[in-house]
């Protein structure tokens, strides 16, 4: 696959961003916003709750994700941005908060999955991440075959990109984590 272009989440390519999210098959009932702090009436409410969440965010200039490009039109998305602009992840613990940038979720319209732009957004979201300054890009994908989630990568792309795993999120592993 030939490469692709890549541009910031902004109020330049909101326009962009919700023809992608509003085009055939795209996320447009979650807004990519699962992961961000909204009000539950906001996050379980009508679609377009989220949509103006995401466009407030975008508005106030808080880094909300990339986008891909594929001859001028918008292919693909990935939500990266620092760790305060999302609900609690379960990531360890950093000195400094605002240089740890998680990736949550992709998107590649479904005409071009399994071509090889997912590893070129990955790239292109961890650049970004690093511009920003961030010294530590955390995510949480799952395993290839894992029935939900998918939405947020898949452990062999983030492995070959040099991703190395420090945890494993929402698995009980013994009686004690439980709570009561």
């Amino acid at each position: 696959m030939p490469p692709h272009t890549f541009r910031e989440g902004d109020e330049r390519t909101r326009r962009d961003f919700e023809r992608l999210f509003e085009g055939r098959g795209g996320p447009k009932h979650f807004w990519c916003m699962a992961w961000r702090p909204i009000p539950v009436a906001v996050r379980t409410g009508p679609a377009s709750g989220r949509k103006r969440a995401i466009r407030k965010a975008v508005r106030e200039g808080v880094p909300v994700g990339i986008l891909g490009y594929d001859a001028g039109e918008p292919v693909a998305w990935c939500s990266v941005a620092p760790r305060s602009t999302y609900r609690p992840l379960g990531g360890p613990p950093a000195r400094d908060e605002s240089k740890v940038w998680p990736i949550v979720c992709f998107f590649v319209r479904r005409d071009l999955r399994g071509q090889g732009l997912g590893p070129q957004l990955l790239d292109a979201a961890i650049a970004t991440a690093r511009r920003h300054g961030a010294t530590i890009v955390e995510a949480y994908p799952v395993a290839p075959d894992a029935p939900s989630y998918r939405h947020m990568g898949f452990v062999p792309m983030f492995a070959a990109a040099g991703f190395k795993k420090v945890g494993v999120f929402g698995v009980r592993t013994s009686d004690t984590d439980l709570a009561s």
